[in-house]
């Protein structure tokens, strides 16, 4: 039977701020020194399964181009991305893979479900873990892969173990269990029969929506409505909002898995990290011999146990122990290595002060390329903008900015009030406030240039479009 990834990409992953951002979250953004984002490496852990299907992918629609254009990267054709006008937690996700599978593509296909934000360290365990699931899920079990515990970690939901399976390695699931305190995470780590709950599911389409049904009819009915009442979009299909926003927001856990008769586990032994917080991304990551995990531009001298991730300077620590130190261009953040959970309490607080840092980075990615703010101050504004080969910004009108602009390489074809022209190297034009304009590269090469706004408001509200090939229009 073909196996269908669905790789959930719904998350913000706030507790890796400043690197994870709204617009921007942990899933598509390179943590480890194989050059690939999390999301795409979730998808090429899979590589060299045989009855594996290209995947389908959850994903919130704001940042549906990044999940396109990472698998354009990897040369890869989603069987879908679905897109989510709302977030609702992981059960209706997984509802509206199942329903789509069923009822668009027709197959009882197994899913294994994926979060798309996950780190896995040892490719050749967790394949071997998804044979030894293949066939308990075949026999209409539900299976969860169940992490074998190193320290009694309180950050993570625990499966209790009960007789074993006809099917080799997979054990019935008598309970699940939320994050313990301490004592209660000793006690089961030393019980033996208790693993961490991962949240990667394997289970057949059509079993899970039956379990559904009996246990919230209510999400089934309305994922059913939202997927049939969605629109193609692009590469992309849009579901209908009403019905989806009517799910309750609830996790596949509580709405199917701890009530259902028919859970099972198989174990996982592959270096494991939902990678939570930056002290779990810590243990994780190589480090020298003081136990210093550093990326980027680091000098350490007298300091251990700590993690350092520099993105555009260098960022020397010396004497410390037991931090954990992140830079980007607009913000740094300095915590010790046990309130590192804690990180989502400064983005509540980020969020309340309506800082844009909790938002967007300075460089911020566009279907066509992208820009960074690399300076502004009273109505003026400069950014470098990069457009990519055969890619095209909307025509557009500003009402409150002029805009200059200045390639640096490549080649701009320039429309400004009907007129069309070229642009390269060292030169230069003028979009006065009113005009009617768009930016594209004809070439075969990026489109490096400087953009300097000047005027009264220079959000990025301030904009109409006419035309535009990523269907942003209104």
């Amino acid at each position: 039977m073909d196996c269908i990834p669905v790789i959930l990409s719904g998350g913000s992953g706030s507790r890796l701020w400043p690197l994870s951002r709204q617009t921007h979250p942990k899933q598509f953004i390179t943590l480890t020194s194989n050059g690939s984002s999390l999301l795409q490496q979730t998808w090429q852990r899979l590589q060299g399964l045989a009855t594996v299907q290209p995947p389908l992918i959850i994903a919130n629609e704001n940042h549906r181009f990044l999940v396109a254009e990472q698998f354009q990267q990897l040369g890869v054709t989603p069987t879908q991305i679905l897109l989510e006008p709302v977030g609702r937690n992981t059960a209706p996700a997984i509802a509206i893979a199942a329903l789509y599978i069923t009822d668009i593509l027709e197959t009882d296909a197994l899913l294994l479900v994926l979060p798309a934000d996950h780190l896995i360290q040892d490719v050749a365990a967790f394949q071997q873990s998804l044979e030894w699931a293949m066939a308990p899920a075949l026999a209409d079990w539900l299976v969860t892969f169940g992490i074998t515990p190193t320290r009694p970690h309180t950050g993570y939901g625990y499966i209790c173990c009960g007789e074993p399976l006809p099917e080799p390695h997979a054990h019935r699931v008598t309970k699940f269990v939320e994050k313990p305190d301490g004592a209660t995470a000793e006690a089961y780590v030393q019980a033996g029969n208790y693993l961490w709950n991962s949240g990667i599911f394997l289970f057949r389409a059509q079993t899970f929506l039956e379990e559904l049904g009996q246990q919230q009819p209510q999400i089934l009915q309305q994922c059913r409505l939202a997927l049939q009442h969605g629109r193609q979009d692009l590469d992309f299909t849009r579901l209908a909002q009403e019905p989806f926003s009517q799910c309750p927001s609830i996790s596949v856990d509580y709405a199917v898995m701890e009530r259902t008769t028919k859970a099972a586990t198989v174990p996982l032994e592959c270096g494991w990290s939902d990678v939570g917080s930056w002290s779990s991304l810590w243990e994780v990551t190589p480090k020298d011999e003081l136990g210093n995990s550093c990326r980027g531009d680091v000098l350490t001298y007298g300091s251990k146990n700590c993690f350092v991730h520099s993105q555009h300077r260098l960022v020397t620590l010396l004497g410390v122990e037991n931090l954990i130190v992140v830079e980007t261009t607009d913000a740094v953040l300095i915590a010790q290595q046990e309130a590192s959970q804690d990180v989502k309490h400064l983005v509540e607080e980020l969020q309340r002060l309506e800082r844009p840092e909790v938002h967007s980075h300075r460089l911020v990615y566009r279907p066509w390329g992208a820009y960074d703010s690399i300076d502004h101050g009273h109505r003026f504004q400069v950014k470098r903008i990069t457009v990519k080969p055969g890619a095209s910004l909307s025509l557009q009108q500003h009402h409150h900015r002029a805009e200059h602009w200045i390639v640096v390489s490549g080649t701009a074809e320039v429309t400004c009030d009907g007129k069309t022209f070229l642009l390269t190297e060292n030169e230069s034009t003028y979009i006065p406030i009113g005009a009617i304009h768009r930016l594209a590269n004809p070439g075969k090469i990026p489109l490096e240039m400087i953009e300097v706004q000047s005027g009264a408001y220079l959000g990025e509200d301030d904009i109409v479009r006419f035309e535009d090939q990523y269907g942003r229009l209104p």
